[in-house]
């Protein structure tokens, strides 16, 4: 039991005995900074059970705890609130059941219950990742490690958007204009190579628009006119007929950039369990709409497309089929979805998508819930705002694009830099140095794309998210790297995981402790709430807490008595592990040395 349930437990006990009531929740928080105890117990929420004055209410309670448990050492009421001080000895035994637990924080998945499946990324393949791409595939592979963690069956995917229009763009681009040239002729990564003839299809065609206009044309004529978009949509009419010339170019351009994702991915530490592929989706739902009229969830209209109304529930009317019977990317969505049910042992659904689709996934699952799927009562949209640098927004089309490879590059050189200045890496060979820089710059980009709460547009900048000091990646994988330091120095051994209960500890021993007291809890609220935001701010706040101990408690190398040099070892080794897992749950790697 922990020490927050047997708190809990004894405060219900307490108001059974003072006031025969049985309460079934006491709502208890970590005491403020400027008032004296650890936790406070809240009367206020009492008084709908026990009529009186809380003050009153809150010393008879207090009074009772300090007589008949061990846990209280002090109280102090204002007003509602009862602030309680709790015995080293309840926190030193708390202390010890954290330090049993090697996987602390997180529970074992039960794979008998049904699963959630978790989206991210989905890009086209006309184009290289971005740094919008970046954050929304770290916030994807850090939902679904968080959701691992509390119990759950998770299934990582993404949907490949690898036809349309914009993927013949790139197409037609490079049959005009590469002359056979490949990534091994060029040396560039697919998807980078394909990308280049994106950009370079915007640039002609721009070209033909203004000559268009030059003859009298309209601007809006002139881009329906133009003769590389008229190429483009032919050739999209070419591969949908299933044209071999077309389609095997289709997959030989595809097959690079499947390539170069495969290698961006690696770099950035994300993976999948599952793929979905547009080519192979996009007629899925067609069925679902004959469904929904039978059902009298959608309507046709006299031109045969066929609409849901959606205007009581505060939305409006909604296209799911066209007049010419096909599909529009609604009705894609909604056959993906059951799709994926029927693929995979899931229950619930999260789509990492920016906010602009905010309005389409409101839309798609009430659709859902109104086709009657009792599954689609557990589907989230994980809604993020963009991404911009102190330079501005990013344009794919005009080639301004910051890829998420050249990020990566730059992050991991700006540690680098950063590393040698500091000039702490005696003993390392080139090759561990190399990889510390690229650690440290990872660690930074992730740290600083996931601190933020998802829902918020941020504004990112790489020389900021490389310092030391601060609310930093890098600030917290430093002080992981001096808790392994001091272990080191003072000959700590991991098999003697226990720790003296018959300690007075200082207010630093206790304030480290209830930080780490705080670890499941944390995780299971950014679960509920897929915000790895929770976990970022929690463990910087674990690393300040750390820190401040380690400066106040005399040095933990030269402490004399051995119980206290054993606990305070102990302390430092556990904040490490929790360190490292918590980071974990954001893809964040920590080292041993720094």
């Amino acid at each position: 039991m922990t020490l927050f349930q047997q708190l809990e437990q004894a405060t219900k006990e307490a108001v059974l005995s003072i006031f025969s009531i049985k309460l079934q929740d006491v709502e208890i928080t970590l005491t403020r900074k400027d008032q004296n105890g650890d936790y406070t117990i809240m009367v206020f929420p009492m008084l709908r059970h026990i009529k009186g004055n809380p003050a009153a209410i809150g010393e008879q309670i207090g009074i009772y705890l300090k007589e008949h448990t061990d846990l209280i050492t002090d109280i102090e009421v204002i007003k509602g609130f009862l602030n309680i001080s709790v015995s080293s000895t309840a926190f030193l035994t708390d202390f010890n059941r954290i330090l049993s637990n090697e996987k602390y924080g997180t529970v074992e998945v039960d794979a008998s219950q049904p699963g959630v499946m978790v989206e991210y990324s989905s890009p086209n393949t006309n184009k290289p990742l971005h740094l919008g791409h970046v954050r929304n595939n770290l916030l994807g592979y850090s939902v679904a490690s968080i959701i691992k963690a509390t119990g759950r069956k998770v299934n990582k995917t993404q949907i490949i958007n690898d036809r349309g229009i914009h993927i013949c763009k790139s197409m037609l681009a490079w049959e005009q204009y590469a002359n056979g040239e490949t990534p091994e002729s060029t040396g560039l990564k697919g998807d980078q190579l394909v990308g280049n003839y994106y950009v370079k299809f915007d640039q002609e065609y721009k070209k033909e628009i203004a000559v268009l206009i030059s003859k009298g044309k309209t601007e809006e004529e002139a881009k329906k006119e133009a003769p590389s978009l008229l190429a483009a949509q032919q050739m999209l009419q070419k591969w949908e007929q299933g044209d071999a010339e077309v389609v095997a170019l289709w997959e030989k351009m595809n097959s690079w950039v499947y390539d170069g994702f495969k290698t961006t991915y690696h770099n950035l530490g994300v993976d999948f369990d599952s793929l979905y592929y547009e080519s192979n989706t996009y007629l899925l739902g067609k069925d679902v709409v004959q469904q929904g009229l039978d059902k009298g969830v959608f309507e046709k209209d006299p031109d045969g497309s066929v609409w849901i109304d959606l205007t009581e529930d505060g939305l409006d009317r909604k296209i799911v089929l066209r007049s010419d019977g096909t599909s529009v990317y609604m009705t894609q969505d909604i056959g993906t979805a059951i799709q994926r049910v029927k693929d995979h042992d899931i229950n619930s659904m999260v789509y990492t998508v920016g906010n602009e689709q905010d309005y389409h996934f409101k839309v798609l699952f009430l659709i859902l819930k109104k086709l009657g799927f009792d599954w689609a009562e557990n589907l989230f949209h994980l809604s993020y705002g963009m991404v911009e640098l102190p330079s501005g927004k990013m344009k794919s089309r005009e080639g301004t694009v910051v890829d998420a490879d050249e990020l990566m590059e730059e992050m991991t050189s700006t540690a680098k830099a950063i590393a040698q200045e500091q000039g702490k890496l005696e003993g390392l060979s080139e090759q561990e140095k190399e990889r510390l820089y690229n650690m440290i710059g990872l660690g930074a980009l992730k740290y600083f794309m996931l601190k933020v709460d998802p829902k918020r547009s941020m504004l990112f900048d790489p020389v900021e998210s490389v310092d030391f000091q601060g609310n930093t990646g890098p600030f917290i994988q430093y002080t992981h790297a001096r808790i392994q330091s001091i272990l080191q120095k003072s000959g700590f051994d991991s098999s003697q995981l226990n720790s003296a209960t018959n300690l007075e500890l200082t207010d630093k021993d206790t304030a480290v402790i209830m930080s780490l007291q705080q670890f499941p809890e944390v995780i299971q609220s950014a679960a509920d709430k897929y915000s790895p935001a929770l976990i970022a701010n929690y463990v910087y706040e674990l690393v300040k807490e750390f820190n401040s101990f380690y400066q106040n408690v005399p040095k933990i190398v030269e402490e004399e008595n051995a119980d206290f040099k054993q606990f305070r070892l102990l302390l430092c080794y556990k904040t490490a592990a929790v360190v490292k897992s918590a980071c974990a749950l954001l893809g964040i790697e920590v080292p041993e040395q720094m």
